[in-house]
């Protein structure tokens, strides 16, 4: 898994925890064209969607899902049995519906189950994008890719935050906000924590004298306060020869 795609979910399920409460272990909802995209691509969904979220997982279905598959099973045989591997959600449909009504109707405006959909289905995707606080997952290259956030996401948790400023964390802005703190100073990494600081010492007060100026000493000479010193001359005599 690359790094950076790793990241981003990362990110994304922060701003999710933030703004919405998220918290593990996540629910993830998974209908019939996630796990038939699983089957065609070889993907085994239980190891690789906690690894990507970094986190425990508890996998769901519905009723309803199942049903939906199993109409189609002879096409998607290996997805109905991936399918019925998992939990199955009370949905309280007593009349089976499609996957994707049985979907919004567990959604319905505000998602306060925190579930995480797993779909392939694109129409199910755009309508769930509508809706605030619903991560979704799809699977891109064999790969489970976490989408962004929705405009209205971002919308409502600064509508339903703009009194509290601390918990408003966007996720194009966290590196740039850390960044930005640590610039001035008012946030500092466990790093620079660990670093003491040392304290700027008093100068050595013998270091500091004033030198004196000639003009000075000459004056001080005069005084008689400073005795100068005499130097010896050495007289050479030359001895001539008688």
């Amino acid at each position: 898994m690359k790094l950076a795609r790793y990241k981003k979910a990362q990110k994304y399920l922060k701003f999710y925890y933030n703004n919405y409460g998220f918290r593990q272990p996540y629910q993830v909802m998974m209908d019939g064209t996630f796990c038939f995209a699983a089957f065609q691509q070889h993907i085994n969904i239980r190891d690789q969607l906690p690894k990507y979220l970094d986190g425990n997982i508890k996998f769901l279905t519905t009723r309803c899902i199942i049903v939906e598959t199993e109409k189609v099973a002879k096409k998607t045989q290996g997805a109905l049995a991936i399918i019925k591997q998992f939990g199955i959600h009370e949905c309280g449909h007593k009349e089976p519906k499609s996957g994707t009504e049985c979907i919004l109707s567990m959604i319905a405006d505000v998602n306060d189950k925190h579930y995480i959909v797993a779909t392939q289905d694109r129409d199910l995707q755009e309508r769930l994008k509508r809706m605030p606080g619903v991560p979704l997952i799809y699977l891109h290259n064999k790969s489970p890719t976490l989408l962004k956030p929705s405009s209205e996401s971002y919308s409502k948790a600064y509508q339903l935050y703009s009194g509290d400023s601390s918990r408003l964390i966007s996720v194009s802005q966290t590196e740039a906000l850390e960044k930005m703190k640590r610039t001035l100073g008012i946030e500092s990494t466990p790093e620079e924590k660990k670093i003491v600081a040392k304290k700027p010492h008093n100068p050595n007060p013998l270091s500091c004298k004033k030198k004196k100026r000639k003009n000075d000493v000459k004056q001080n000479v005069k005084d008689g306060k400073v005795r100068k010193r005499k130097k010896n001359k050495q007289q050479v005599v030359m001895r001539t020869k008688s």
